[in-house]
């Protein structure tokens, strides 16, 4: 599982309830199978050789022209889970001017139907949408039914603002199961955990929440934070100039995976 636990709920988290979520978190969690974005990378390669005779030629082991090739470069993705909120604005102003393109993992219910001319400017300039479930439940406590309500609702309607339907989902609180696989397998959706996060639910001191992400940041990584919360947005300048200086390349979800295609219903956790 992740190494930190994601939060219960969301713009209205009290302090409380993300006690009860960590609390929660550290108590147990579903087993499940993951892959990593290197060896989803190596594994496209590997049959595109076996196909061609010769790797990275056509098929699945050829990069999108222009496509940064994490095999060489120093790749970190950065994203974004439960927004849109009041602070989206700002984060996009922030990701223009330092031409970083991101993953934001939407929440539907006060957040989406919130702000939708905010989830048609996030899907710009490179931007990848994903789904990050309607109402923020538990998805392993479910029945398969209502998994399916929730993530084809968030679907349905980021389909709906932005004539793209999302391909990629971040279960809330990184919880997943068979059950929640096959039903994402079913919707064909991509499941996306993360290796490095700073519990920005849980703090609104800013160069804690870079100092926490900086720490743990590695190659081929995926970053985790939270637009709506107050701290979070004020970190990310700081955090992207850092990780810069380091060597690193930002990317999207998908450039991390390419050349291979995210397979609906696998996870993938660095």
């Amino acid at each position: 599982m992740p190494k930190t636990p994601r939060p219960v709920r969301r713009t209205a988290l009290t302090a409380t309830l993300a006690a009860a979520a960590l609390a929660f978190s550290l108590s147990g969690c579903a087993t499940y199978d993951a892959q990593s974005p290197k060896s989803a990378r190596e594994a496209a390669y590997k049959a595109a050789a076996h196909t061609d005779g010769k790797a990275g030629a056509g098929g699945q082991g050829a990069l999108p022209a222009g496509a940064v090739d994490c095999r060489k470069a120093k790749c970190i993705a950065l994203t974004f889970d439960a927004g849109p909120s009041e602070h989206t604005p700002a984060l996009l102003k922030v990701l223009a001017q330092k031409k970083v393109r991101v993953t934001f993992f939407l929440l539907g219910h006060n957040h989406v139907d919130k702000y939708p001319e905010l989830v048609r400017q996030m899907g710009q300039n490179g931007n990848v949408l994903g789904n990050h479930s309607w109402t923020h439940p538990r998805l392993t406590d479910l029945k398969p039914a209502q998994i399916r309500a929730e993530l084809d609702h968030l679907d349905s309607e980021v389909k709906r603002l932005t004539g793209t339907t999302p391909t990629l989902m971040r279960p809330p609180q990184g919880r997943t199961d068979k059950k929640v696989s096959e039903v994402c397998k079913e919707l064909g959706l991509a499941q996306v955990l993360w290796s490095d996060t700073a519990s920005d639910y849980a703090t609104t001191d800013s160069a804690l929440i870079q100092k926490r992400i900086l720490k743990d940041a590695g190659r081929d990584g995926i970053i985790l934070l939270h637009d709506l919360y107050k701290g979070t947005v004020p970190a990310v300048p700081g955090i992207i100039d850092a990780l810069r200086a380091q060597g690193y390349t930002f990317v999207t979800v998908p450039e991390l995976l390419a050349p291979a295609a995210p397979e609906p219903g696998k996870v993938y956790r660095p």
